[in-house]
Protein backbone atom coordinates (compact mmCIF):
# COMPACT_ATOMS: atom_id res chain seq x y z
CA UNK A 1 0.00 0.00 0.00
CA UNK A 2 2.79 2.40 0.34
CA UNK A 3 1.65 3.39 3.84
CA UNK A 4 3.63 4.75 6.43
CA UNK A 5 3.89 1.96 9.47
CA UNK A 6 1.44 4.40 11.52
CA UNK A 7 -0.97 4.69 8.95
CA UNK A 8 -1.18 0.71 8.43
CA UNK A 9 -1.32 0.44 12.42
CA UNK A 10 -4.14 2.67 12.51
CA UNK A 11 -5.72 1.58 9.68
CA UNK A 12 -5.79 -2.56 11.32
CA UNK A 13 -6.87 -0.94 14.57
CA UNK A 14 -10.03 0.48 12.57
CA UNK A 15 -10.36 -2.81 11.19
CA UNK A 16 -10.70 -4.35 14.19
CA UNK A 17 -12.87 -2.37 15.72
CA UNK A 18 -15.49 -3.27 12.86
CA UNK A 19 -15.24 -6.59 14.45
CA UNK A 20 -16.35 -5.84 17.96
CA UNK A 21 -19.62 -7.33 19.06
CA UNK A 22 -22.35 -5.67 20.22
CA UNK A 23 -24.13 -6.39 23.51
CA UNK A 24 -25.74 -9.58 23.31
CA UNK A 25 -29.19 -10.03 22.50
CA UNK A 26 -29.25 -12.63 24.66
CA UNK A 27 -27.49 -14.54 27.00
CA UNK A 28 -25.50 -17.62 26.07
CA UNK A 29 -27.60 -20.99 27.06
CA UNK A 30 -26.30 -24.53 26.91
CA UNK A 31 -23.08 -25.51 28.32
CA UNK A 32 -20.62 -22.82 28.91
CA UNK A 33 -17.40 -22.89 29.61
CA UNK A 34 -15.36 -20.34 31.30
CA UNK A 35 -11.91 -19.69 31.81
CA UNK A 36 -9.35 -16.66 32.18
CA UNK A 37 -6.01 -16.00 30.41
CA UNK A 38 -3.08 -13.55 30.96
CA UNK A 39 -1.17 -12.51 27.84
CA UNK A 40 2.69 -10.70 27.98
CA UNK A 41 4.03 -9.16 30.73
CA UNK A 42 7.91 -10.75 30.46
CA UNK A 43 10.07 -9.00 32.18
CA UNK A 44 13.01 -7.44 30.58
CA UNK A 45 16.15 -5.63 31.66
CA UNK A 46 18.86 -3.98 30.35
CA UNK A 47 21.71 -6.25 29.72
CA UNK A 48 23.21 -3.88 32.26
CA UNK A 49 20.93 -4.21 34.72
CA UNK A 50 22.21 -7.04 37.28
CA UNK A 51 19.27 -8.64 39.09
CA UNK A 52 19.43 -9.13 42.68
CA UNK A 53 18.80 -12.24 44.58
CA UNK A 54 15.57 -10.97 46.30
CA UNK A 55 14.13 -9.23 42.92
CA UNK A 56 14.70 -12.88 41.23
CA UNK A 57 12.61 -14.30 44.07
CA UNK A 58 10.15 -12.05 44.08
CA UNK A 59 9.78 -12.52 40.37
CA UNK A 60 9.25 -16.29 40.51
CA UNK A 61 6.49 -15.62 43.21
CA UNK A 62 4.47 -13.01 41.50
CA UNK A 63 4.69 -14.59 37.79
CA UNK A 64 1.45 -12.61 37.11
CA UNK A 65 2.32 -9.44 38.03
CA UNK A 66 2.75 -7.66 34.31
CA UNK A 67 0.57 -9.98 32.55
CA UNK A 68 -2.99 -8.82 31.23
CA UNK A 69 -5.69 -10.73 32.47
CA UNK A 70 -8.58 -12.06 30.20
CA UNK A 71 -11.90 -13.09 30.87
CA UNK A 72 -13.61 -15.55 27.99
CA UNK A 73 -16.85 -17.08 28.01
CA UNK A 74 -17.79 -19.57 25.26
CA UNK A 75 -20.91 -21.32 24.51
CA UNK A 76 -19.82 -24.77 23.12
CA UNK A 77 -20.97 -24.88 19.64
CA UNK A 78 -21.19 -21.48 19.56
CA UNK A 79 -19.73 -18.10 19.86
CA UNK A 80 -16.94 -16.64 22.52
CA UNK A 81 -16.87 -13.05 24.46
CA UNK A 82 -13.89 -11.84 25.85
CA UNK A 83 -12.80 -8.97 27.54
CA UNK A 84 -9.59 -7.41 29.40
CA UNK A 85 -10.49 -7.47 33.26
CA UNK A 86 -8.20 -4.79 35.78
CA UNK A 87 -8.26 -7.65 38.37
CA UNK A 88 -9.29 -11.54 38.36
CA UNK A 89 -11.72 -11.64 41.19
CA UNK A 90 -15.20 -13.21 41.72
CA UNK A 91 -16.62 -9.45 42.81
CA UNK A 92 -15.29 -8.31 39.12
CA UNK A 93 -16.39 -11.39 37.44
CA UNK A 94 -19.54 -12.26 38.70
CA UNK A 95 -21.31 -9.04 37.27
CA UNK A 96 -20.00 -10.15 33.48
CA UNK A 97 -21.40 -13.94 34.17
CA UNK A 98 -24.68 -12.41 35.28
CA UNK A 99 -24.91 -10.17 31.77
CA UNK A 100 -23.55 -12.83 29.33
CA UNK A 101 -25.06 -16.52 30.55
CA UNK A 102 -28.19 -17.88 31.34
CA UNK A 103 -29.09 -18.48 34.26
CA UNK A 104 -29.86 -22.27 33.71
CA UNK A 105 -26.66 -22.39 31.72
CA UNK A 106 -24.48 -25.34 32.58
CA UNK A 107 -21.09 -23.80 33.64
CA UNK A 108 -18.15 -25.81 33.34
CA UNK A 109 -14.48 -24.44 34.27
CA UNK A 110 -11.58 -25.61 36.46
CA UNK A 111 -11.28 -25.81 39.86
CA UNK A 112 -10.39 -22.03 40.53
CA UNK A 113 -12.05 -20.63 43.71
CA UNK A 114 -12.22 -17.57 41.95
CA UNK A 115 -14.76 -18.49 39.09
CA UNK A 116 -16.37 -20.52 41.59
CA UNK A 117 -17.23 -17.68 43.84
CA UNK A 118 -18.25 -15.42 40.63
CA UNK A 119 -20.97 -18.86 39.75
CA UNK A 120 -22.16 -19.78 43.28
CA UNK A 121 -25.90 -20.79 42.92
CA UNK A 122 -25.51 -21.69 38.99
CA UNK A 123 -24.83 -25.53 37.88
CA UNK A 124 -21.66 -25.88 37.92
CA UNK A 125 -19.05 -28.49 36.75
CA UNK A 126 -15.16 -28.28 37.55
CA UNK A 127 -11.97 -30.52 36.11
CA UNK A 128 -9.44 -30.53 38.52
CA UNK A 129 -6.20 -29.95 35.98
CA UNK A 130 -3.83 -30.69 38.93
CA UNK A 131 -5.00 -33.94 39.53
CA UNK A 132 -4.24 -34.85 35.93
CA UNK A 133 -8.25 -34.47 35.28
CA UNK A 134 -9.05 -32.88 31.87
CA UNK A 135 -12.42 -34.47 30.72
CA UNK A 136 -14.67 -36.54 32.65
CA UNK A 137 -18.37 -37.47 32.06
CA UNK A 138 -21.23 -36.83 34.34
CA UNK A 139 -24.62 -37.84 33.48
CA UNK A 140 -24.43 -38.26 30.05
CA UNK A 141 -22.27 -34.54 29.66
CA UNK A 142 -18.87 -33.85 28.90
CA UNK A 143 -16.99 -31.98 31.73
CA UNK A 144 -13.87 -30.45 30.26
CA UNK A 145 -12.44 -26.69 29.38
CA UNK A 146 -10.37 -28.09 26.49
CA UNK A 147 -12.12 -25.82 24.47
CA UNK A 148 -11.83 -22.34 25.77
CA UNK A 149 -8.32 -23.55 26.43
CA UNK A 150 -7.69 -24.07 22.86
CA UNK A 151 -9.33 -20.62 22.44
CA UNK A 152 -6.59 -19.34 24.34
CA UNK A 153 -3.65 -21.23 23.12
CA UNK A 154 -4.59 -19.10 19.62
CA UNK A 155 -5.19 -16.25 21.05
CA UNK A 156 -1.68 -16.52 22.96
CA UNK A 157 -0.30 -17.59 19.14
CA UNK A 158 -1.53 -15.40 17.38
CA UNK A 159 -0.48 -12.70 19.52
CA UNK A 160 2.65 -13.44 20.66
CA UNK A 161 3.85 -15.21 17.23
CA UNK A 162 2.31 -12.47 15.14
CA UNK A 163 2.02 -9.16 16.78
CA UNK A 164 4.68 -9.79 19.13
CA UNK A 165 3.86 -7.16 21.57
CA UNK A 166 0.33 -5.77 22.56
CA UNK A 167 -0.53 -2.88 25.07
CA UNK A 168 -2.95 -3.41 27.41
CA UNK A 169 -4.47 -0.76 26.23
CA UNK A 170 -5.02 -2.04 23.22
CA UNK A 171 -5.63 -5.37 24.11
CA UNK A 172 -9.50 -5.34 23.66
CA UNK A 173 -9.36 -4.68 20.61
CA UNK A 174 -7.15 -7.66 19.59
CA UNK A 175 -9.33 -9.67 21.53
CA UNK A 176 -12.54 -8.32 19.14
CA UNK A 177 -10.57 -9.75 16.37
CA UNK A 178 -10.03 -13.17 18.14
CA UNK A 179 -13.14 -13.69 18.89
CA UNK A 180 -14.79 -12.14 15.15
CA UNK A 181 -12.40 -15.15 13.85
CA UNK A 182 -14.03 -17.77 16.17
CA UNK A 183 -17.29 -16.67 15.87
CA UNK A 184 -16.79 -17.33 11.73
CA UNK A 185 -15.03 -20.56 12.09
CA UNK A 186 -17.71 -21.81 9.61
CA UNK A 187 -18.03 -19.29 7.66
CA UNK A 188 -16.08 -18.82 3.82
CA UNK A 189 -13.81 -16.26 3.47
CA UNK A 190 -15.95 -13.85 1.42
CA UNK A 191 -19.21 -14.69 3.91
CA UNK A 192 -16.52 -13.21 7.16
CA UNK A 193 -15.51 -10.54 4.75
CA UNK A 194 -18.75 -9.26 4.45
CA UNK A 195 -19.61 -10.29 8.07
CA UNK A 196 -16.70 -7.43 9.16
CA UNK A 197 -17.81 -5.47 6.51
CA UNK A 198 -21.54 -5.01 8.46
CA UNK A 199 -19.54 -4.49 11.32
CA UNK A 200 -18.82 -1.13 9.87
CA UNK A 201 -22.57 0.39 10.63
CA UNK A 202 -22.32 3.24 13.18
CA UNK A 203 -18.95 3.01 13.96
CA UNK A 204 -16.24 5.38 13.67
CA UNK A 205 -12.57 5.13 14.93
CA UNK A 206 -10.93 8.32 15.41
CA UNK A 207 -6.84 8.30 15.61
CA UNK A 208 -7.38 10.10 18.75
CA UNK A 209 -9.42 7.35 20.30
CA UNK A 210 -7.21 4.25 19.03
CA UNK A 211 -4.70 6.33 21.10
CA UNK A 212 -6.11 6.47 24.41
CA UNK A 213 -5.92 4.25 27.08
CA UNK A 214 -9.46 2.41 26.39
Amino acid sequence: LKITYRSAWFMAHRIRYTMSQEPLSSKLGGVIEIDEAYIGGKIRRHVSQAVKPRQRQQDATQPLKNKASVFSVLQRGGRVQSQHVERVTAENLKPIVQQMVAEDAHVMTDRSTVLAGALMGRKHGQVNHTAGEYVRREDGVVITTNTIEGYFATLKRGINGVYHHVGKQHLHRYLSEFDFRYNSRKEKDGDRTLLAIKGVGGKRLMLRDSQRTN
